[in-house]
C-alpha cells in the first residue's frame, strides 16, 4: 500500500485509494490545504485518523508516501489546491 501511495500518477489514482483504504481497511484520510496557505508541501495537512489496531508508524508512514509522491509529481498538488478553486479563472 505504501508502495501504491508513493507512486500515484494523479490526484484521482489518490482520491481511489482514499476510497479503498477506507472500505478494505477503516483508514480515513482528511487531505487539506493549510488554511494559513500552502507555500509547499509542507501546506498541505494529510491526516490519519485515529483507528483501534493503527500504529503510530503507519499513521507517520502514509501522509510521507503521499507527499513522496507529490513531490515527485507536482501536478498532484496543483490538482488538489484547485479542487478548491484556488486556480479558477474568472
Amino acid at each position: 500500500m505504501l508502495e501504491r501511495l508513493e507512486n500515484l500518477g494523479s490526484l484521482g489514482e489518490l482520491r481511489q485509494m482514499q476510497e479503498r483504504m477506507a472500505q478494505q481497511l477503516g483508514i480515513r484520510l482528511s487531505i487539506t490545504p493549510n488554511p494559513r496557505g500552502v507555500h509547499s508541501l509542507r501546506g498541505i495537512v494529510i491526516l490519519v485518523h485515529e483507528q483501534p489496531g493503527l500504529c503510530r508508524k503507519t499513521r507517520q508512514a502514509i501522509p510521507a508516501a503521499i507527499k513522496k509522491s507529490m513531490a515527485a509529481r507536482p501536478r498532484i498538488a496543483y490538482e488538489l489546491l484547485d479542487e478548491g478553486g484556488l486556480f479558477a479563472h474568472s
